[in-house]
């Protein structure tokens, strides 16, 4: 074997010599004209690979990958092994019309009051319009669809104004959106509303497909070789239940950055503090969620791409388990690590629309055998036991591992008062091989991307996309067949760990990131900006739920000193999307009363 590491099958790994290695990147940060620069010599002949090879050597790429014997065979896209059934849950039929599963899912929450908010009682807090709230409003007739469609695109119009240009959506038609906000108040006055969801306001992310926008990934061009002649399968489900789209939102170009920075558009702004960023690459849909401008928006989840930017931005993402969602008519709809999921300001919101999209796609029901979906039966006396019996799985050093203790500090409190008031256990785990982790989905994700990119590329429009997204690229392209093999089978051994894992814990608890929201280097709104070491505090937690295809939801637990959202994240076992959703509600009750108002935000449903 010569100099080879000789891994030992995941079965016998002695998890009581786990050691854990803190992550270290070593990558140059770079904006403006030298990001320029170091493109042009990272496509350039024998310069390029020669530089990549020697990031590749000082990361520990080659070491793990070809110096290494790994046992296991490979695992191409993730295989769950059979589920036990959820408690306390209410089943939903995948074949359903989506309408029917959103009834249902209404069904499931506690009783609604809108005596709070509409009889001119006082709130402690700060809190945002649920979806039911605007329901309540059009059905006793104190707003209408048509009304708040004015307001949103008035905001809308405002945002595309800004010096710089700071939009929250690529695509938008204010005609369109009155279009459609005139036949829901019309279903209204006639008293033949489709669904909890007829005339609530969502946006679309520009990597899914929404007809008539086109879906450009952020891009400049990727509209022209791929034209948008139907709604993505998800959109056609929220389209049946009344939704009223307003457009297609930022993002970070073809989803390849956790920032959400965009030369091509405008960067999108925290609505927190308008000098940092969003995260991303679902930037613009948790800006307009977290700004009280739409109810919920779908983004794509590869790498955190959901759960980052709802962080950031103070508001709840889910990811669903691979497989749950249809993936068809999205720009990612043959990778392996990547869902569409929901993004909306509390978890009661997430529920009711993830209801509607859920359904796998055909192939997938064959080969993955997905579990029948369920939501946490919340109205239920069955449903707070449940709770009760939940044991939070936590490494604690990894869970402490954070740019800033505030993190930490926030997320642990709040699993100290799940102990105290609902009595959830929360127990020590270890979970091996983290680097290994993160290098498998790196190279999962970069294969993925350059496969589906290779057509456009070999016709040189790759020199079209901005620089941050070249850098990627190159780094990409490096990976061999060799590389891919090698992390399926780190994939199935870590698949492994988790499963291991489960059968001790019910969840895995981490903050959703390392580091609260960055600020945005004012170099970078031109030329964009490679900064690897952000992007490792910002994906820092969120990598098994893509490899693995678990389900994970990020869910805001308060504000670090500087006053920016800290996200918790919930991983949980294949198909418990219905345990995930149970807990994330008890953590925003707890947390409800600390909730701030954003900086940038708009009351669209009273319009003050």
């Amino acid at each position: 074997m010569g100099k080879k590491r000789v891994m030992v099958p995941a079965k016998e790994l002695d998890l009581s010599a786990v050691k854990y290695e803190p992550e270290v990147i070593q990558a140059p940060h770079l904006t403006g004209l030298w990001l320029k620069l170091f493109v042009k010599l990272l496509e350039t002949p024998f310069i390029g690979p020669s530089i990549m090879s020697s990031l590749k050597k000082h990361n520990r790429m080659a070491e793990t990958l070809q110096n290494t014997v790994i046992p296991e065979t490979p695992m191409f896209k993730p295989e769950f092994p059979p589920q036990d059934p959820e408690p306390a849950v209410v089943s939903l039929e995948e074949d359903g019309k989506p309408e029917g599963r959103v009834e249902l899912a209404l069904k499931s929450l506690p009783q609604y009051d809108a005596g709070w908010c509409w009889t001119g009682d006082s709130t402690p807090s700060f809190h945002y319009w649920k979806i039911r709230d605007f329901a309540y409003a059009y059905r006793s007739r104190l707003a209408t669809p048509s009304m708040v469609a004015e307001r949103v695109i008035s905001a809308m119009e405002e945002f595309s104004n800004k010096k710089p240009p700071a939009p929250l959506l690529i695509s938008f038609d204010g005609e369109e959106v009155r279009k459609q906000a005139a036949a829901s108040t019309q279903r209204f006055e006639e008293g033949k509303p489709l669904s909890i969801l007829d005339g609530i306001f969502v946006a679309i992310k520009d990597d899914i497909d929404c007809y008539p926008h086109p879906s450009k990934g952020a891009t400049t061009w990727f509209h022209e070789v791929r034209p948008v002649k139907k709604d993505a399968v998800s959109v056609s489900r929220l389209r049946s239940c009344g939704v009223i789209f307003v457009g297609k939102a930022n993002m970070h170009e073809l989803g390849l950055g956790t920032t959400g920075n965009n030369p091509n558009y405008g960067t999108t702004r925290n609505p927190h503090a308008p000098e940092r960023y969003t995260g991303g690459s679902s930037s613009g849909p948790a800006a307009i969620i977290a700004s009280g401008l739409c109810s919920a928006a779908l983004g794509t989840d590869g790498g955190g791409s959901v759960r980052i930017p709802s962080s950031l931005c103070g508001v709840v993402g889910l990811k669903t388990t691979y497989g749950r969602t249809d993936m068809s008519g999205s720009l990612c709809d043959a990778g392996t690590v990547e869902i569409i999921g929901p993004i909306a300001a509390n978890v009661e919101d997430v529920i009711l629309v993830y209801s509607a999209i859920l359904g796998s796609f055909p192939a997938d029901r064959i080969n993955i055998r997905p579990s029948l979906p369920c939501l946490p039966n919340l109205s239920s006396y069955e449903s707070s036991n449940a709770l009760a019996s939940l044991r939070l799985g936590k490494y604690t050093e990894w869970f402490n591992d954070v740019f800033s203790a505030d993190i930490s500090e926030k997320c642990d409190n709040i699993l100290n008062l799940l102990s105290e008031k609902h009595g959830c256990k929360t127990m020590e785990i270890v979970i091996p091989e983290l680097h290994e982790m993160r290098l498998a989905h790196l190279i999962s994700i970069g294969s993925e991307s350059i496969c589906s990119l290779y057509p456009e590329c070999e016709d040189g429009k790759d020199v079209k996309l901005t620089y941050d997204t070249r850098t990627n690229l190159a780094l990409f392209r490096s990976f061999t067949a060799s590389d891919y093999v090698a992390a399926a089978r780190l994939r199935r051994r870590i698949m492994y760990h988790h499963m291991e894992i489960f059968k001790k814990v019910d969840v895995i608890v981490t903050p959703t990131t390392g580091m609260t929201a960055p600020v945005i280097p004012p170099k970078a709104l031109k030329f964009g900006e490679t900064d690897m070491q952000v992007s490792g505090n910002l994906m820092r937690f969120i990598i098994a739920a893509n490899l693995l295809g678990l389900p994970a939801i990020s869910v805001p637990v308060g504000y670090d000193k500087q006053g920016l959202p800290i996200g918790l994240q919930i991983i949980g076992r294949p198909w418990a999307e219905a345990t995930i959703l149970r807990l994330a509600v008890a953590v925003e009750d707890l947390c409800a009363e600390s909730r701030k108002r954003p900086v940038s935000f708009y009351d669209i449903l009273k319009g003050n």
